[in-house]
């Protein structure tokens, strides 16, 4: 008989102990939100047994599942939180319905995930904010003191994450708030809501870096995307967006300390039925700020309002003084390859700050013919665009 050495024995031990910590590790644990309570009658709520379940996920090693199988439930305001002791994984395979009254819910949102590291959320499913009812009834947008809608989803403070492979419809007011995020992606998610839905942006990002949404589609009434302050390294690719207002940075300069937005690039998208197409705004004689690094390529427009704008005058409402000027700084700007239909003449405005007038601006094969026939031109003002290629005339 061979006797072991210590070397060996220490070897076999540590082996052991690594094979059990593997096993751990990948043992894939579902928590299945029926088996707490919850019904799939679409009128039980749901929010004790989604949490109950994920405390329970929460507290397991290893890469835990919280499903919530096919079937309609009800769910009313529930804050999803971590951190977690493993990686997390949301599978949402029914249709989770929030409430019709908004009053049913306390706060600015129906569902939120904070504090969050390795998390997905996947499975096909749908979250319905049923916002029909609330769009004209609870008009916030212009009434000064008015209680704002709840977001459908906000996603605050969350590292490493997917969320894939679902949709957002009819929410109350935006759809998805991305804050304080990073390495965030966003692939084959849909947005689902009629033009006429109030305030619906489809994904607002704010405070984030490394944010990136591929492969998704939007039809909203208002921002498909819109990308605000301190926004770092954002990739749009691949996004089909339309009916709503477009692709947004800012709006910006309205409130105090905002951070730059640089390193944004949208590129192999399609703008269809939207009053604006790739857009950067910013409020007048307000506050400091800053939007650099950034990139509109390979665009195809339909049917757009405003297909290539900078807006360095926004003031909706007229809640601003039109007088001053911005003092926002944008510079480094590419517009290239975009082509399609506008429905009004002017496919290209650049109406820059008057005081800090944007610098270094590109304007490259700019193809964008009117709709029904005829040629488009350029506007710019406080602005020099670099030009090359074919650019409709006026800049």
């Amino acid at each position: 008989m061979m006797m072991m050495g210590t070397n060996g024995l220490t070897i076999s031990i540590v082996l052991l102990l690594f094979s059990s910590t593997l096993q751990v590790l990948q043992a894939a644990g579902t928590f299945d939100v029926t088996k707490y309570g919850a019904k799939a009658n679409g009128e039980a709520d749901i929010s004790k047994a989604l949490l109950s379940a994920w405390d329970a996920a929460c507290d397991s090693v290893g890469v835990s599942i919280v499903l919530i199988p096919k079937g309609k439930y009800a769910l009313r305001q529930v804050d999803i939180s971590g951190p977690c002791k493993g990686s997390m994984v949301l599978r949402v395979e029914g249709t989770v319905e929030a409430p019709v009254d908004p009053n049913e819910l306390k706060g600015d949102f129906w569902i939120a995930f904070s504090h969050i590291d390795h998390f997905k959320i996947t499975g096909g499913g749908t979250f319905d904010g049923q916002g029909e009812m609330t769009w004209k009834k609870y008009n916030c947008m212009e009434k000064k003191g008015c209680k704002a809608l709840p977001i459908s989803l906000r996603f605050n403070f969350i590292d490493n994450a997917i969320i894939e492979d679902v949709t957002s419809l009819d929410s109350k007011n935006f759809h998805v708030n991305v804050m304080g995020c990073k390495n965030i992606t966003f692939q084959r998610f849909n947005v689902v809501a009629p033009g006429h839905s109030l305030n619906t942006d489809g994904i607002h990002i704010g405070r984030c870096n490394g944010v990136k949404i591929v492969d998704s589609s939007f039809a909203t009434g208002d921002d498909c995307i819109s990308i605000g302050d301190a926004s770092q390294q954002i990739t749009i690719k691949g996004v089909r967006c339309g009916p709503g207002h477009g692709i947004s940075i800012g709006s910006l300069g309205k409130y105090p300390n905002e951070g730059p937005v640089s390193g944004v690039v949208i590129s192999n998208s399609t703008i269809f039925n939207t009053d604006n197409g790739l857009r950067i705004k910013s409020w007048p004689a307000m506050e400091n700020g800053m939007a650099s690094n950034l990139r509109f390529e390979d665009i195809i427009m339909k049917n757009v309002s405003n297909p290539i704008l900078i807006d360095q005058m926004y003031c909706p409402w007229n809640r601003c003084n039109k007088n001053g000027h911005s003092k926002v700084k944008i510079s480094d700007v590419s517009f290239k390859n975009i082509r399609g239909t506008s429905t009004t003449p002017i496919a290209v405005q650049l109406i820059c700050s008057k005081g800090i007038p944007c610098e270094n601006v590109k304007l490259s094969n700019i193809d964008i013919k009117l709709l029904g026939g005829g040629a488009t031109k350029s506007q710019c003002s406080n602005v020099k665009p670099i030009i090359t290629g074919l650019v409709p005339a006026g800049c």
